[in-house]
């Protein structure tokens, strides 16, 4: 009591009871802008960092975990080989966002022809639905190997949780989400560090390649590269650039405000090369550990990536194991909003939506549906009689096909004045971005061939 009537006396008053604020106001305030808060190395890091983390997907793992196991160490030179030319293409994919602040699909519409703009939605939206089904059954599969119980349900909690997060959140909080899940990749890193790895034999194979004209090692190349460099990836990139140009206070497309662009081309540069580069190297340990336990211990077939964890658990403990199925899980819930939200990226710039991820869910009801339904057929692929094997392979078929001509058609973009203004693309940039669409055209060719 004296030291309420002290207070009292120094002019301190009770605080009074406020009402609580009514549904609507709560949702004005969640929406409302906020002050911007100090940057950080997270924060400078942002789509580049999201586009290579979401890259080592469910689906990826596996493919990474059946290279290990089948070649061993053969396989790591590829990771190596395949950064520059993932790194360039994904530079030259945000450049085209920031340049012009539109997408890929957005540019597409604008300046060609509206039969290659549908074509390649099309293939897109049903790569990435494939894709998509296939890494929530893999999430499912990696929580019943931990806890047990129906892999089923678990699909189904993943996919809305999944759903709910992109749909309901803030922008600048959703994008917060994304970059700490991307903390997940680092379970392949604690699990290459504690199995029995010859380091030395390992640095010798990725700076020396041991190249085999054998059908199975070609193939396991071409699924590789496929993966590495995957169209989901250049819409994805390019269109957070767009979403981060509209949501910076002050930022503008570089072709309306050029002054801006050394400080922006020097972020993108950073971002996607540490991006991409934290994403081979993630992969690459992958193959390192698969290849120092399953394919050591004559496991050389593997379809999933949980049957990958399940078969790290008799070779290298439940440590191991475990960290390997957690990591499928996380990287999933990073993969699945990246593959939904780039198949509504780019059907929304192709139809001409209203969309983004910074807009409430009413401004863009379209962009924010295609999210959801995507999603719901991702969950309808585990529930029909579909082998996951099968869908990996076409999800690799389509990537292919898709890939080519689209990766054609953004080096022919960004060397158009009409299109990039002043901002083409530097004569390294150019040459490593055309080495990157002739490999790809290659590795296509190949897997046709081997068919």
């Amino acid at each position: 009591m004296a030291r309420r009537n002290s207070e009292s006396s120094e002019g301190i008053r009770p605080r009074p009871n406020v009402a609580p604020l009514p549904l609507a106001a709560r949702i004005a305030l969640h929406w409302a802008p906020r002050r911007p808060r100090r940057r950080g190395i997270l924060a400078f890091l942002g789509p580049g960092l999201i586009t290579g983390a979401s890259d080592d997907d469910p689906s990826g793992i596996a493919t990474y975990s059946q290279a290990g196991a089948q070649f061993g160490y053969g396989m790591v030179w590829v990771m190596l080989f395949s950064y520059p030319l993932m790194a360039a293409i994904q530079e030259i994919s945000a450049r085209i966002g920031r340049v012009t602040g539109h997408g890929i699909a957005g540019n597409i519409r604008a300046h060609y022809s509206p039969t290659l703009l549908r074509t390649m939605v099309l293939l897109l939206l049903t790569a990435n639905i494939l894709n998509l089904g296939a890494d929530l059954g893999a999430m499912g599969e990696a929580l019943k190997l931990i806890i047990g119980g129906p892999a089923r349900l678990y699909v189904v909690v993943f996919a809305v949780g999944c759903a709910w997060l992109e749909i309901a959140s803030r922008y600048e909080d959703y994008v917060a989400i994304l970059k700490w899940t991307t903390l997940s990749l680092f379970a392949y890193a604690a699990t290459v560090m504690v199995v029995d790895v010859p380091w030395a034999e390992v640095a010798y194979r990725i700076v020396v390649p041991s190249f085999s004209w054998d059908k199975d090692y070609i193939v396991a190349i071409v699924a590789v590269l496929g993966t590495t460099i995957s169209p989901y990836l250049f819409f994805w990139q390019s269109s957070q650039e767009v979403e981060d140009q509209r949501e910076k206070a002050g930022a503008e497309p570089l072709l309306l405000a050029p002054e801006q662009a050394p400080r922006e081309m020097h972020r993108i540069r950073l971002d996607t090369y540490a991006g991409m580069g934290f994403s081979n190297l993630i992969a690459l340990f992958i193959i390192i550990t698969t290849a120092a336990t399953l394919h050591v211990h004559g496991v050389t077939n593997i379809e999933t990536s949980a049957q990958a964890a399940e078969a790290l658990r008799p070779i290298a403990g439940e440590f191991t194991f475990a960290v390997f199925a957690l990591g499928i899980i996380g990287t999933g819930m990073l993969a699945i909003p990246v593959l939904a939200g780039s198949a509504a990226y780019a059907v929304g710039e192709a139809l001409g939506w209203p969309i983004g991820l910074a807009r409430r869910p009413l401004e863009a009801r379209a962009f924010y549906g295609t999210i959801a339904v995507a999603t719901l057929i991702g969950i309808g692929i585990n529930f029909v009689d579909i082998d996951p094997i099968t869908a990996l392979f076409w999800c690799a078929v389509l990537n292919g096909v898709i890939a080519v001509p689209l990766m054609v058609v953004m080096m022919v973009m960004t060397m158009n004045r009409k299109v990039m203004g002043q901002f083409t693309l530097p004569q390294p940039l150019w040459c490593m971005g055309w080495l990157a669409t002739f490999a790809m055209a290659a590795s296509v060719g190949i897997m046709f061939a081997t068919w």
